[in-house]
Formats: C-alpha cells, sequence, structure tokens
C-alpha cells in the first residue's frame, strides 16, 4: 500500500493527463461521424443502434465499416503511444510505464463507450481494446485474435467471438506473464521488471478490460442464449 500511495503522489500528474487525453480520444466515436457522412443518420438509431464497426457494417455499407474499423483501432494505438511517451519522458520505472499504458487505454475505451461529445451514448470497446492489447503484448494479442477467429468462424457471430475473446484476455495475459516472462529472482517491487508485481498488475487490468467489454454485451449475451442474435452480414449500398 505504501508503494501505491507513493506511485501517485509522484505520478499524479502523469495519470491524470494519461486518463484524460485517453478519454478525449476515445471520446471520438468514428462510427457516428461516418454514418453520418455516408448516410446523414446517426448509427445509434439503426440496426441495433450500437455505435459500432459491426452495426455499421449491417446499416450502412462496407466502405464506412472498414472506415470505421480502421480509425477506431487507430485511436486506440494513438492513445495508448501518448500514455506511454508521458510516462517515459518523467523516468517512471518500468511498471509504473506498462501501468500508464493501461490506464491510456482503459481510459480510451471508457471514452468509446461514453464519449464526451456524443452524449455519452458510443461503442462496445472491442477494436479500442485490441489496439490496447497489440501495443502491450502481441503474444496476449495473438491468443486474443485467435480466439476470436476460432469463435468467429465457427458461429459467423461477431458478438459472441468478441465475448469470447475478452474472457480470453485475463487468462492469456497471466499465462504469458507468468509463465513466459516472470522471473522469481527479482522481488515483489514495483520498481523492477518483470517481477510478480508485474504479473498482478497486468492481470488485473486485463481482468478489468474484459469486464468493460463483456459488460457491454449484455444485451448481446441475452440473445445469443435465445438463439436470436444475427449472424454477420454487410448491407449492400445502392449506386
Amino acid at each position: 500500500m505504501e508503494q501505491v500511495i507513493a506511485l501517485l503522489r509522484d505520478y499524479g500528474l502523469q495519470i491524470l493527463a494519461t486518463v484524460v487525453i485517453g478519454y478525449l480520444i476515445g471520446s471520438v466515436s468514428f462510427s457516428i461521424i461516418f454514418t453520418r457522412l455516408f448516410d446523414k443518420k446517426d448509427i445509434r438509431t439503426m440496426g441495433s443502434g450500437n455505435a459500432g464497426f459491426t452495426n455499421v457494417l449491417r446499416s450502412v455499407g462496407k466502405l464506412p465499416s472498414i472506415l470505421t474499423f480502421i480509425f477506431d483501432f487507430a485511436k486506440g494505438l494513438l492513445a495508448v503511444y501518448l500514455g506511454m511517451l508521458i510516462f517515459q519522458a518523467s523516468g517512471a520505472p518500468f511498471i509504473v510505464k506498462q501501468c500508464g499504458i493501461y490506464l491510456a487505454g482503459v481510459a480510451c475505451i471508457l471514452g468509446h463507450v461514453f464519449p464526451l461529445y456524443f452524449h455519452f451514448k458510443g461503442g462496445k470497446g472491442v477494436l479500442t481494446s485490441a489496439a490496447l492489447i497489440l501495443i502491450i503484448d502481441w503474444r496476449i494479442f495473438l491468443i486474443v485474435v485467435g480466439v476470436f477467429l476460432i469463435v468467429f468462424l465457427i458461429s459467423k457471430i461477431i458478438s459472441l467471438a468478441s465475448i469470447s475473446a475478452a474472457v480470453s484476455l485475463p487468462i492469456g495475459t497471466f499465462l504469458v506473464t507468468y509463465f513466459a516472462d516472470y522471473r522469481p529472482n527479482l522481488s515483489h517491487s514495483f520498481d523492477k521488471g518483470y517481477s510478480l508485481a508485474y504479473v498482478v498488475v497486468t492481470t488485473a487490468f486485463s481482468l478489468i478490460l474484459a469486464a468493460l467489454v463483456v459488460g457491454k454485451h449484455h444485451a448481446n449475451i441475452g440473445r445469443i442464449l435465445r438463439g436470436e442474435e444475427k449472424k454477420i452480414t454487410a448491407k449492400k449500398r445502392k449506386n
């Protein structure tokens, strides 16, 4: 607890800046922006009502959904990269920099889910979460994407694949950080490299991310259990 208090005291400004910047970047909802550009409508009044890639694909078309995919993923990369730079510039120790990356990512996802610029009604944060995972550890990213692809290819249901990938995130994070990275000879201090503290912090943050994504899919879970969830289809745009 003393270490945590000391970290908050020493890096309070960096934490605040990272969270604010991450949230503001995440609040730029590209599904809403591109739907308005292409269809002059609000994606939240169309289809499932979700401001995300899948609903844009079904309700608007392929091109705006591809643009949504690219820009939602990119904003996650940008937020996390800026968070990393903020903590690197302050000379923070390894685990604190990792916390900064996660904080930026979580803040960006919260911005995506509850966007400041669009009355706090946004998407589910799947693509933004994927961007965060990619920057943190490509091995965990491959596990999560692998689970997503397997479930999607079998079911053709994006929401089910997204939920499954989210559930696999904390499991994959623990397996990679503990069995591949953890060094028992290091102390449990936050200023050490791949110590037990690193395993605990990364796994805890991945649990938070997974909970955010799964929680936003609560309506989808109900439809999946009732056998009512739709398989993926794309709307054909009129010439």
